[in-house]
């Protein structure tokens, strides 16, 4: 704090990436930034999951119809490469509601991954059932 601030608070640096989100409002208690943090993290662990599995899907040849198989594997990938940019996104939007004392945001990380889910379970029981 510079002399003569008689401030509690933090001030923001607003130097920090991105500076969008640390520009406003003033420093959320660590621990909350931090679990926000280690959420975006789980949500990457997670798409490593479902990159991994759709390759999987496709180098090990399933004895299963080729074309849902492939289908799956397509969806399994593509959502592999949606969920970090969608979790970096609710991490930014969390971050800053924090910062101005606001209502956090709805997550839809989630619902993405329930979509993905639903729609890869339907194709591979059809590929299954239809080998």
């Amino acid at each position: 704090m510079p002399p003569g601030d008689t401030t509690s608070e933090p001030r923001p640096r607003p130097e920090r990436f991105p500076r969008w989100v640390y520009s406003r409002g003033r420093e959320p208690d660590p621990r909350f930034s931090l679990a926000n943090e280690r959420t975006v993290l789980a949500w990457i662990r997670t798409s490593l999951g479902l990159i991994a599995g759709g390759t999987a899907l496709e180098a090990l040849d399933l004895p299963m119809e080729p074309h849902l198989r492939l289908a799956s594997a397509v969806v399994l990938l593509l959502a592999g490469a949606t969920v970090p940019v969608v979790a970096a996104v609710e991490w930014a939007r969390t971050e800053r509601a924090m910062r101005e004392d606001a209502a956090l945001p709805g997550a839809i990380t989630g619902f993405v991954l329930v979509a993905t889910m639903t729609t890869v379970g339907v194709l591979l029981l059809l590929a299954l059932l239809l080998r």
